[in-house]
């Protein structure tokens, strides 16, 4: 661990000098300790000029595959300390423990849990591999975890583990420089972006594999680089030296535009996975509802992704999920409409753009009278009745600040600040499983 923490201390400085400052050592030590870790590995792992040291491509390999086992050490020795801390005092305080990868939604998640459950000490691990999430999983450092699964490469889920699918297929759309010939369409073809330079975060699982098996699959071989810093990238993207995927909700940055791929060949499964002894049903159902519902503000929020979801009738009902037989505060007041109705995307009998339109019209507005028409479920004739009252969107809030295209690098974040304690939206049942279940995960 010491000599990883030397190699990344050089590469954020930039300077051994620097380094050494940082580290505590005198600068030769740290040169004569560089030295020897560079005849370990076989290679030179920086390169000196006047400037300082750079990286070279071997020292970008190491440090990719460095940071998250100095990241997972720091959790794992502050997990040790926070159960020797609570050993000492005699009690295990309510607690919970998140993990997830790069995604807009997670601001807003993280939001919602809080005013869920206010009463519990809530963590979050956040990492661009899906992979190092589920070994926190497996080694009870997590307790539950939002992760993607890049088509064609299905995740290893711990043994014990559980999850479930918040949505069964995300399209990946692509950035592009606001002066790319293609970015002046809504919808672009994978061929047309043949002779650019695509972009990969090379600590991202799988990504890189998925976009080959797809440039071969079309017959293409445009050329990939590996770019680990979104500053970089995003810079890169917007002088149109490069593309590159994102998130379907993402925003676009300066002087870049985020455009749909035709035919969708970059997909990912989202999932919610878990450790049984973790987390009680409550406890489950909770975090999942309030992850679904700050996935659909989202989604509400960026018109490319509603019109893709428009088209997509069967996967726009899992994520919606079935209709509640009683109210529930989280649907009820969700982007998507009161009580179920879920506004412009929802299985309202036809009050949206996803359903025949019946007496009312495209887009959930009265419209002229029609005949009495066959109830979509039941087969049933019905009268034409009135629209119900327009749905209330919520504030997408704290996940509207996210910058475009953004993945977040390997970083543990402690929620420090709760906001002032109210009477939770689920049964006081959700706190008292979490906290149940997590004293039986130490036993």
């Amino acid at each position: 661990m010491r000599h990883l923490r030397v190699l990344c201390a050089i590469a954020d400085t930039g300077s051994l000098r620097k380094a050494a400052l940082q580290l505590g050592m005198t600068q030769p030590s740290l040169t004569t300790q560089l030295h020897r870790i560079e005849r370990a590995v076989g290679g030179t792992l920086f390169a000196r000029e006047q400037t300082g040291s750079r990286p070279t491509a071997l020292g970008h390999s190491v440090l990719s595959r460095a940071r998250p086992v100095i990241a997972e050490m720091a959790a794992l020795v502050a997990a040790a300390r926070q159960e020797a801390r609570e050993a000492a005092g005699g009690e295990r305080a309510r607690r919970l423990r998140i993990g997830s990868v790069g995604s807009r939604a997670v601001a807003a998640w993280l939001r919602r849990v809080h005013e869920r459950l206010p009463e519990t000490d809530t963590t979050i691990q956040i990492d661009i591999s899906a992979n190092a999430l589920l070994r926190m999983i497996a080694s009870d450092q997590l307790d539950v975890a939002f992760v993607h699964e890049s088509e064609g490469f299905p995740l290893r889920l711990p043994p014990d583990a559980e999850h479930r699918v918040l949505l069964a297929r995300e399209p990946q759309f692509v950035a592009l420089a606001t002066g790319h010939p293609a970015a002046a369409r809504p919808v672009v073809r994978l061929a047309e972006l043949a002779e650019d330079t695509w972009m990969v975060d090379p600590t991202a699982d799988h990504e890189y594999a998925a976009m080959r098996l797809v440039f071969r699959a079309a017959g293409l071989n445009p050329r990939v680089v590996q770019v680990r810093d979104n500053a970089t990238a995003a810079e890169l993207v917007a002088s149109g030296e490069a593309v590159r995927p994102c998130q379907p909700t993402s925003l676009p940055g300066p002087g870049t535009v985020v455009r749909r791929l035709h035919g969708d060949p970059l997909t990912v499964r989202l999932l919610l996975v878990w450790r049984p002894r973790a987390l009680g049903p409550p406890a489950r159902e909770a975090l999942y509802e309030e992850l679904r519902a700050a996935y659909l503000d989202l989604a509400q929020a960026s018109p490319a992704y509603r019109a893709w979801l428009a088209g997509h009738d069967e996967i726009l009902r899992g994520l919606l999920g079935p209709p509640s037989p009683s109210p529930d505060p989280v649907r009820a007041n969700g982007p998507f409409g009161p009580n179920g109705a879920h506004g412009p995307h929802g299985p309202n009998g036809g009050h949206g753009p996803h359903r025949p339109n019946g007496a009312h019209g495209p887009h959930g507005t009265p419209g002229p009278a029609g005949p009495a028409e066959e109830h979509p479920r039941d087969g049933q004739p019905r009268e034409p009745s009135p629209s119900p009252a327009p749905p209330q969107r919520r504030p997408a809030g704290l996940a509207q600040r996210s910058l475009a295209c953004s993945t977040t690098p390997t970083a543990t974040v402690a929620a420090v600040t709760r906001p002032a304690a109210r009477t939770p939206e689920s049964p006081a049942a959700v706190q008292a499983s979490t906290a149940t279940e997590a004293a039986g995960s130490s036993t």
